[in-house]
C-alpha cells in the first residue's frame, strides 16, 4: 500500500533577502557583522543560527526552527571572515563553560537563551526525541 505525501504549505516557506548588512524576511532575521558585535547578537537573541554563507544546513535548522513557530536570527559568515568569526564564538563557548571545554565548533552553530545549544545533529535529536519545543519556550523563542 502506498503512502499519500503530506501537503506543501508555502506559509513556513519565506524567500530570504541578500543585499544589506542587516536585513528581515517575513520570519527571520539575517546579520552580518563583524566579529566585534557578535557576542552582543548572541546574547540579545532568543535563537541565532549561525552559518557559513549559503549553506544548506543552515537553512534545514532555519526551517526546523520556523515551523516549530521560532523566528531564529541568522549570523551568516563570509569565507573570508571565517576564522576571526571562529575564534570569538570559541572564545564565547569557552566564557560561558568557564574554561571547562575546549570549545570546539561547528557549522551550523546554534545558539539558543545565550548559549550554544549544538549543531544539527543535536538539533535534530532534541526535535525528534520532544526536548526542542520545551528548550525553546524556556529561551522565550515560542509563545506557546
Amino acid at each position: 500500500m502506498m503512502q499519500q505525501a503530506l501537503p506543501y504549505k508555502s506559509s513556513c516557506l519565506p524567500t530570504p533577502p541578500r543585499a544589506h548588512d542587516v536585513t528581515t524576511s517575513n520570519s527571520s532575521l539575517y546579520v552580518k557583522g563583524s566579529k566585534d558585535d557578535l557576542k552582543k547578537v548572541v546574547k540579545d537573541n532568543a535563537v541565532i543560527i549561525i552559518g557559513k554563507r549559503g549553506c544548506c544546513m543552515s537553512h534545514v535548522v532555519k526551517r526546523l526552527l520556523q515551523c516549530l513557530g521560532a523566528n531564529p536570527t541568522i549570523y551568516e559568515i563570509e569565507d573570508e571572515d571565517e576564522n576571526e568569526v571562529v575564534d570569538e564564538l570559541e572564545n564565547i563557548i569557552r566564557d560561558k563553560c568557564d574554561g571547562k571545554e575546549d570549545g570546539k565548533l561547528q557549522f551550523p552553530a546554534v545558539f539558543v537563551g545565550g548559549e550554544l545549544f549544538g549543531g544539527l545533529d543535536r538539533i535534530m535529536a532534541a526535535h525528534i526525541t520532544g526536548d526542542l519545543t520545551p528548550v525553546l519556550k524556556k529561551a522565550g523563542a515560542l509563545w506557546l
